[in-house]
């Protein structure tokens, strides 16, 4: 399966993005999701999941400016980023979780996100 990301860009402090995630295959939201990030020079930390069933878990960090989302007939992740900080600035992944251990083995090649002050 192949995650591909699109969405990222740069913008100022306070402006919102809307980062998608496209699924190869036939997942139809089976598949525990999630949104990771890596900060230059930062360990890389979740930002939100989704399970199957639709519940989400968001980082502290964002709770109340991040929502995540997902589109099973359409195979499609999504993660609103409203109010954003320059501290947001990273490059986020879409992952998967293929055995709902909480490890995410399967990854995308990530979509930057800049945000200036």
């Amino acid at each position: 399966v192949n995650l591909v990301e699109s969405g990222g860009g740069l913008v100022q402090a306070g402006d919102s993005l809307r980062l998608s995630c496209t699924a190869s295959g036939t997942e139809r939201g089976r598949y525990i999701m999630s949104w990771h990030r890596r900060a230059p020079g930062k360990q890389r930390g979740l930002v939100a999941s989704i399970s199957s069933g639709g519940n989400t878990d968001y980082a502290d960090s964002v709770k109340g400016r991040f929502t995540i989302s997902r589109d099973n007939a359409n195979n499609t992740l999504y993660l609103q980023m409203n109010s954003l900080k320059p501290e947001d600035t990273a490059r986020y992944f879409c992952t998967r979780d293929t055995s709902s251990t909480g490890y995410y083995d399967v990854w995308g090649q990530g979509t930057q996100v800049t945000v200036s002050s």
